[in-house]
């Protein structure tokens, strides 16, 4: 049944309205936790990389240490999101972070110790990844049950989105600092107390149990199989959310990793080097908070629409690097891109926590991340070859061109130009027997 909600035009609303959800208990004791979590996790990275070369690796060495990190989250996404939907989202986000806090302790007191050699990193990063996987689904399922008025949902999910671009921003620069003064050990050991802030947060959540959600939607004792398998009818049978996830899955194969690969080259070659892609991404950052900032307090009537139109602005960067432009072009486009990426990742995710059901949602969300990331990894390894053999500005092209190709067509699907804030919340899933549009089949 759709909730009645007051409604506010987002040009009169002020700024304390904005920040109401704030004042939802649950949610400003997670939205603390969280935050102080994602910049201990935004520095690791850069600890990790410094770790590994100061101990003498390769860079095939750093490789094989961030692909340990990357291939658990992928293979643990599915199973995270039943976990997530039958163990409750609050209890796999406590025990990831009570998981993931441990892991950097020990990192750190390796590095300390001088003890911490390629397999023992690839093996800590490797446990690190699982934690993230079993991460991303709950925390997509549990943000509707911190907000208690429905009408505040999308301003949390912004707050929590700018939460995520200053640590971009902010993260990398301060453990730069901290790793040159004290070292790689030192950041592990700042985020491992991070994750410890966040756990706190998550312990003192009061939130309702999963077994009474879904006894109350009927769910009976299911196998794992029986879950993903249900998990995957809620996802198949909504064609608005698993297009948007094709979408979002060919963007990051033909547009975002060869922007990612082939940018740091073109900057190299002709635009100032390390200094000039450093200012390129760090003004992306500064975009996505102000794009962060500009949904505040704003509800789109047709948020999918809204947001199709936003993603628009990622084709602007390699349309920028592929035309030749000067720098402070590629800058512009690199704000574009900022602005859109808040705006859309935004809409997105709370469109698919209105309007899929409670019970569901981890697995429904683990459905989209995986379909949304497993083929970067492969336009992060095809760049290279790919600009070798057509060119690099040929590639940059096609990853513009595509981007307001695909945005042109999702725009044309009804279910997801026409979907309006008022048509009530949750769809249920379709019943046995019942007509229903038809889901995509799993590849492989």
């Amino acid at each position: 049944m759709a909730v009645e909600t007051e409604r506010i035009p987002a040009r009169r609303r002020r700024l304390g309205d904005r920040l109401a959800v704030l004042g939802e208990r649950d949610f400003g004791w997670f939205f603390t936790g969280y935050t102080t979590s994602l910049l201990g996790s935004s520095m690791a990275p850069v600890a990790v990389a410094f770790a590994v070369l100061d101990g003498g690796g390769t860079g095939t060495d750093l490789g094989w240490v961030m692909a340990a990190r990357i291939l658990p989250v992928v293979l643990v996404l599915l199973a995270g999101g039943v976990i997530a939907d039958r163990f409750g989202s609050r209890r796999v986000m406590l025990g990831s972070d009570v998981l993931r806090g441990l892991v950097q302790a020990v990192f750190a007191a390796l590095l300390a110790a001088g003890r911490a050699p390629v397999w023992a990193m690839v093996a800590l990063v490797a446990v690190w990844g699982i934690g993230e996987g079993l991460f991303m689904p709950a925390f997509g399922a549990i943000v509707p049950g911190l907000v208690r008025r429905e009408e505040l949902l999308a301003d949390a999910n912004t707050l929590l989105g700018l939460s995520r671009s200053v640590a971009t921003v902010a993260g990398p620069a301060a453990a730069g600092l901290v790793t040159a003064v004290w070292g790689p050990a030192a950041v592990l050991l700042v985020d491992a107390v991070t994750y410890g802030v966040g756990a706190l947060a998550l312990a003192g959540l009061r939130l309702r149990p999963p077994s009474s959600e879904r006894a109350a939607a009927g769910v009976e004792s299911e196998s794992m199989l029986d879950e993903l398998r249900s998990g995957w009818k809620e996802f198949g049978s909504r064609p608005w959310l698993w297009i948007t996830t094709v979408q979002m899955g060919l963007f990051n194969l033909l547009v975002w990793a060869p922007f990612l690969v082939l940018g740091p080259l073109t900057a190299q070659a002709g635009l100032g080097g390390a200094r000039a892609w450093g200012l390129v991404m760090g003004v992306y950052g500064v975009g996505a908070v102000l794009g962060g900032l500009l949904m505040l307090g704003r509800r789109p009537e047709r948020p999918l629409a809204v947001a199709t139109v936003a993603a628009l602005g990622w084709a602007a960067p390699s349309a920028a690097l592929a035309a030749g432009v000067s720098l402070p072009w590629v800058v512009a486009g690199a704000l574009v891109a900022g602005i859109g990426s808040a705006v859309c990742g935004t809409l997105y995710t709370t469109t698919m926590q209105r309007w899929v059901p409670a019970e569901a949602l981890g697995r429904v969300t683990s459905f989209g991340a995986l379909g949304s990331f497993v083929l970067g990894p492969l336009g992060l390894a095809a760049a290279g070859p790919a600009a070798g053999r057509f060119g690099t500005d040929t590639v940059l092209w096609l990853g513009a061109g595509w981007q307001l190709a695909a945005a042109a067509v999702v725009l044309a699907v009804p279910s997801v130009s026409g979907r309006r804030w008022d048509e009530g919340g949750a769809e249920p899933a379709p019943e046995a027997g019942a007509e229903a549009d038809p889901a995509p089949e799993p590849v492989g």
